[in-house]
């Protein structure tokens, strides 16, 4: 993914390397942790963690038992009965009401078949969201090793096994975006952008810039689909639970000291604030001003008058850094959605070998890439170093494209992308 020049001490048998000893550290730790005989790990956790609360949900939407997707303690003690081993184990219920039909085909199954097989099929997405995105990265082909590694050792993959989250359902929207992009098909990119009303925070960002440009077909596609899910969980539920979500959203800034027990596990702009600034009103100040700049790079990367547009692989990874960034909630396992920008970025930085990129362009990525994994620090810290990373990267890639060099990157990375 981050690969680089040579002039950036970022070689990629370098990458390889790192890659290689993160791989193995991580997934090591990983199976050890979950080869007890039990549905208990070494650290005494459930194994699959959250999927505990898609299990119950997906039962719960088997049952037609719409009224309790927002009862926490009859969930609780419905969790115990069909999973013993998650006894004392409580969730905030805060998901919309149609995940609960996307987890209901694995509610069939007994938990620790149906946890194998979530976990199946998020590496599944994972893996054919990052074949398909490098397969249209043409600087990265003579790189696949090395690509396939980074893929394998990429922190937030590792979280989103660990913790048996709903991610890669989200990747799977923005890669789909990516390609419907790529293609001019608008609307089909916001139908796809749209299917994020399942984690809404992670479509903020795409809402605000495309709401802001007029890109009408990208609304209406987004809008569509949005109506699509909840209408699904209308019929199938009543309109009870609908209104039951939207109370607990209305809700959710006085909750998320429950939604995030471990705050240092998040990468965003308002918990980075609220874990340096502890005072509510000042850090709010602060995450709505750094929003705004974030908000307006991000728009002036997409403005089709710019006199210097950018690509769409710079766009594209733009809106990615942006929806981790001004998302009002995001644990490491959400970063998981930043792997189609690792592979744009990586590829645009390759192809450059005739415009001057500034020399630390490439580490801004290697650490994007890796500072996930040093998260936890941010608990003694109180500083989340991944945020102002992402933040210089999104300020570098408006500032290329205000350069002097910005029309003959546009030009050979046009070039390139027709190729692919």
């Amino acid at each position: 993914m981050p690969l680089a020049k040579t002039h950036f001490q970022l070689t990629a048998k370098r990458l390889r390397a790192h890659g290689i000893i993160l791989a193995v550290c991580l997934w090591s730790v990983y199976f050890w942790n979950i080869s007890t005989l039990g549905l208990r790990d070494h650290a005494g956790n459930l194994k699959g963690t959250d999927f505990l609360h898609l299990y119950v949900l997906g039962s719960l939407a088997r049952e037609h038992r719409g009224v309790d997707l927002y009862n926490m303690q009859t969930q609780t003690a419905f969790a115990a009965q069909r999973v013993p081993a998650a006894e004392g184990i409580n969730y905030l219920p805060l998901y919309p009401p149609q995940v609960s039909l996307l987890c209901a085909p694995f509610a069939v199954l007994p938990y620790p078949w149906a946890l194998a097989l979530w976990l199946a099929v998020s590496t599944l997405i994972y893996g054919v969201c990052c074949y398909a995105v490098w397969r249209a990265c043409p600087n990265l082909r003579q790189y696949p090793l090395t690509v396939f590694i980074l893929a394998l050792a990429f922190p937030a993959f590792w979280h989103l096994s660990a913790w048996g989250q709903t991610s890669a359902f989200a990747l799977a929207c923005f890669t789909f975006a990516f390609f419907a992009f790529r293609g001019r098909q608008e609307f089909l990119a916001g139908l796809a952008l749209g299917c994020l009303m399942f984690k809404p925070q992670l479509g903020l960002a795409a809402g605000i810039l495309f709401l802001i440009t007029l890109r009408w077909k990208v609304i209406t596609g987004a809008f569509l689909s949005a109506c699509v899910e909840l209408a699904a969980a209308v019929v199938y539920y009543g309109f009870a639970p609908l209104r039951e979500w939207l109370h607990m959203l209305v809700n959710a800034p006085k909750l998320f000291p429950l939604l995030e027990p471990r705050i240092y596990q998040t990468h965003s702009l308002r918990t980075f604030w609220n874990m340096l600034i502890p005072r509510p009103s000042i850090s709010l100040l602060l995450f709505v001003v750094s929003g705004v700049l974030v908000c307006g790079l991000t728009i002036a990367n997409w403005r089709s008058s710019t006199p210097l547009s950018l690509s769409l692989s710079l766009r594209f990874s733009s809106l990615l850094i942006a929806s981790v960034l001004l998302a009002p909630h995001l644990t490491v396992y959400d970063l998981v959605i930043l792997a189609p920008a690792f592979l744009l970025l990586s590829d645009w930085l390759v192809g450059q070998s005739k415009i001057r990129i500034p020399a630390y362009f490439g580490i801004l990525l290697y650490l994007a890439f890796v500072l996930p994994l040093v998260g936890p620090l941010a608990h003694w810290t109180h500083i989340q170093f991944s945020v102002p990373v992402m933040a210089i990267l999104l300020f570098e890639i408006w500032r290329i494209g205000h350069s002097g060099n910005g029309n003959s990157i546009s030009r050979s990375l046009s070039v390139a992308e027709q190729k692919a």
